[in-house]
Formats: C-alpha cells, sequence, structure tokens
C-alpha cells in the first residue's frame, strides 16, 4: 500500500469476524430472526463466504494479511474455517470466557488442530479479574504453545451494536486497568500479550505495564475516542510518541478494528495514523514495522516454535 514512506506490505492486527453464529447469538438475545435489518448490517450465509469476502476487501484495501477475532465466546469453528480456506491472509483467535467450564480443553484442542493461535480475553465484560485461578489455569496451559498470543481488552468498553439493538452490556470497568496483566506475563515470559487501542483509556497504566514486561505489545485498532476522557492534553500524535518512547518501535501493532459489511476495512483509521507518524517523523522501518511488520515478526515467532516442538 502506497505510503510516504514507499510501498507497505500492511498486515492487520484486529479484525472482528462477525459470522453467522455472532448474529445467531444477537438475534437469540433480541428476539427476533435476524438482526441484519435493525442493524443495517449483512449477514454473511456461511464463515467460508465471509472469509471470501473478507479477502476480496483486503485485496482492494491492499491489506495482505489480518488476525481475524471469533467475537463471540468460543466460536472456534468460524475463524478455523476462515484460516483453512485462505492460510496465508488470515491468523485467527477467539474471544473466551476464562469462567465457563471446560474452556480450556476447547481451546487446547483448537491450537492443537491449528483454528486458532491465540485467545482473546475481555475482563470486563465477562466480570472477570486477571488474577482469578480460572485465568490462571487457562494461561498456564496455553503457555505450553510458545509464542501464542493473548489479547487483553483494556479501559472504556462500549459495543454500539448492542446500544443500537436494545441490549444490556452489563461491563464492569473495575477489571479493566492493565496492570492487573503484570503478574501474568511475566509468570508466562514465552507468551505475547497485546493491549488493544493503547489500553482504551488507561494509557498510562499500559505504559507502565509494556516498560516492565517486554512481551507487552500494543494494537492501535479502533478511532481511540478514549483520547478525549484524558486528564491531560494529548492526541493521537501525542499517544504515539508515548508509546514509541517507552515499548520502542517493535511492539507496536497496526489494527484497524474492523468488523461489519458493507462497511468493510476501515480505510479512515489506516490514513490517519499513516498522517499521525509521518507527521511525527517516523522513519520507514519503524513505519513499514508498525504497519506489518512486527505483527508478522510475533506470528513467525510462534511458527518456529511449533516447528521446533515438532523435532
Amino acid at each position: 500500500m502506497q505510503t510516504p514512506w514507499g510501498d507497505i506490505e500492511v498486515a492487520d492486527a484486529h479484525v472482528h469476524f462477525f459470522s453467522p453464529a455472532f448474529f445467531q447469538s444477537l438475534a437469540q438475545q433480541k428476539g427476533v430472526e435476524d438482526v441484519g435489518p435493525l442493524l443495517g448490517w449483512q449477514v454473511p450465509e456461511s464463515s467460508e463466504y465471509l472469509a471470501d469476502r473478507w479477502v476480496v476487501e483486503m485485496n482492494h484495501a491492499g491489506v495482505s494479511q489480518s488476525v481475524l477475532v471469533a467475537s463471540i465466546p468460543g466460536d472456534v469453528e468460524s475463524v478455523g474455517a476462515a484460516v483453512d480456506r485462505h492460510p496465508q491472509r488470515f491468523r485467527s483467535i477467539v474471544m473466551v470466557n476464562p469462567l465457563l467450564p471446560g474452556v480450556d480443553v476447547r481451546v487446547a484442542a483448537a491450537l492443537d488442530e491449528g483454528a486458532i493461535e491465540g485467545i482473546f480475553l475481555f475482563p470486563a465484560m465477562h466480570r472477570f479479574s486477571m488474577n482469578d485461578s480460572h485465568v490462571h489455569s487457562l494461561l498456564s496451559m496455553i503457555s505450553g504453545y510458545t509464542g501464542t498470543v493473548v489479547y487483553v481488552h483494556c479501559g472504556m468498553l462500549s459495543v454500539g451494536f448492542r446500544t443500537k439493538l436494545g441490549l444490556p452490556s452489563p461491563f464492569d470497568i473495575r477489571y479493566s486497568n492493565p496492570i492487573d496483566i503484570h503478574g501474568s506475563a511475566l509468570a508466562h515470559p514465552q507468551l505475547s500479550f497485546v493491549i488493544p487501542h493503547f489500553g482504551a483509556g488507561y494509557l498510562r497504566e499500559a505504559l507502565m505495564l509494556a516498560d516492565m514486561c517486554p512481551n507487552v505489545y500494543f494494537d492501535t485498532s479502533s478511532s481511540n475516542r478514549w483520547i478525549r476522557c484524558e486528564p491531560y492534553p494529548i492526541d493521537l500524535a501525542g499517544v504515539f510518541r508515548k508509546a514509541l518512547e517507552v515499548l520502542g518501535p517493535k511492539r507496536i501493532l497496526f489494527g484497524s478494528d474492523s468488523s461489519w459489511f458493507p462497511r468493510g476495512w476501515v480505510k479512515g483509521v489506516f490514513e490517519e495514523q499513516v498522517k499521525v507518524l509521518s507527521e511525527i517523523g517516523v522513519d520507514e522501518e519503524t513505519a513499514r514495522g508498525i504497519f506489518g511488520g512486527n505483527l508478522r515478526g510475533i506470528f513467525s515467532q510462534q511458527s518456529l516454535a511449533k516447528q521446533a516442538a515438532l523435532k
């Protein structure tokens, strides 16, 4: 994709895979047959169809690879089907509620089968602490899969489609502090922990965590509207400056937070971040890392670990 630093191979660290199962879950909660018309979204006929559509969208946008997030707990089959269909274009992670029984067994099976390469935890959404014994058990299990990625949503959490449907969102922000990840990141240095949206309002705490734990990464996804809640004057350029100062150029991952059709890939997020990074003067190597190289590096380490384990 053309940028001020030349043609860059873009990899997106944060794309929600809104599968048929996702829409069925929403419809059941709403008590209707189809939520598509209520949201103004197109409901995919199958996970394979949705995977193909994302590939077309990525080709049009110039995105080489995306991390797909299975966006209801345990929806391994959907992202697994996408990876099976386009293994060179997709990596996959699944939303997990560690409080549900048998989660560790299902995650282990999905990792063994190659259906996923990581998990996504939403402590505020599912109302658990990162210090809960269920979380420790799950992370201890997946730590045996070297290089596995663990996304942990921190900070402000607003799910617009639930609001639009009139569905409750009983989230508990007490469980949203990135500092709560510190013990887990220290205990499992072979895991890569990704904090989306720069901590979504807990920038200081996320920076403290990342400074202490070299296996913590930031993803830059979404419009980052949380910045308006910061108690001191800062803009996206300032956020990037602080992240680069603390984490360095290798632990920042571009993400769009794209999710539904017909909107498709959110090019505006990419364009804004290109503009900001260009204005603050990052060099070509740093830009190439943020917009794809760093993400490919994480999964390259994972692939090498899997190959070593097979020997």
